[in-house]
């Protein structure tokens, strides 16, 4: 519903701040204060540490890091193959079987990641394709959770391409490989990066299927965080999650300013 009054905007837009800063800075904030924090037993943390950042770079949770980042390139760069070579012959079919498929792509998202999870290690726990215990379950499973989200960005991006284009391009005797790495994958190159980025930030922030399928010495950062706040170790669990952010954040922004340039004329 469109707001005329001006009053009735800026009553909005405060509305809107101030539930921005309850529900998202704060609760950010509370996590990076008690990262830095020796104790908080009251209401206020008491005493000045940075010892759990240190923490956060060696050993396990070191370990975990590079597991992390490690899954989240190899899951996005096999989901981004695969949503871009599924759109661009999606977009060959007819109308009807676009609209069937389409769904069909983005039935992942709609399963929850606990039984995506569950589903994965059920199914490949035995027989001649069994991958329990191997890192290559992981990276199924996020396969699996991230593939949705990469096609419908990849969509999206062809969808914007004028397929005049490319028939211009054939009607010069442009073949079609030459028309895919010429014209279409470059054309597209900018809503690919921003797929990457999008699909490397939900495989890193995984947790629901990654808990139940993890095999020994691949233990991502978010399970990693979540066993140690179920063991009491709050500053530590919010030291790697400031890590975890930033590190998501720096990702994301890098490849977006990547793609902006390359889709700017």
């Amino acid at each position: 519903m469109l707001i005329w009054s001006r009053s009735a905007r800026k009553a909005l837009s405060l509305l809107g701040m101030m539930l921005f800063t309850l529900f998202f800075l704060l609760p950010l904030s509370v996590i990076l204060l008690s990262s830095l924090t020796q104790q908080w037993n009251g209401v206020l943390p008491s005493g000045f540490t940075l010892n759990h950042f240190v923490n956060a770079f060696r050993g396990a949770a070191w370990d975990s890091l590079f597991a992390s980042l490690v899954v989240g390139f190899a899951a996005s760069l096999f989901a981004l193959l695969c949503g871009t070579w599924a759109a661009i012959a999606l977009r060959q079919q007819a109308p009807r079987w676009q609209k069937r498929l389409n769904m069909l792509f983005f039935l992942p998202s709609a399963v929850p990641s606990v039984s995506v999870g569950l589903g994965i290690l059920v199914a490949f726990s035995q027989g001649p394709m069994q991958m329990n215990g191997t890192l290559l379950i992981v990276l199924v499973a996020h396969f699996v959770l991230i593939s949705a989200a990469t096609f419908s960005n990849v969509s999206t991006g062809l969808s914007r391409i004028a397929p005049e284009i490319e028939h211009a391009a054939s009607s010069l005797g442009a073949t079609p490989f030459y028309r895919l790495t010429r014209i279409t994958l470059p054309l597209l190159m900018p809503w690919m990066l921003s797929a990457l980025a999008l699909s490397l930030s939900l495989s890193m922030g995984e947790l629901g299927a990654t808990v139940m399928i993890y095999p020994p010495g691949w233990t991502t950062l978010p399970v990693t965080i979540f066993s140690l706040t179920d063991r009491g170790s709050i500053a530590d669990g919010s030291a790697l999650t400031v890590v975890l952010v930033v590190t998501i954040m720096g990702l994301m922004i890098k490849l977006e300013r990547l793609a902006r340039r390359l889709g700017s004329p």
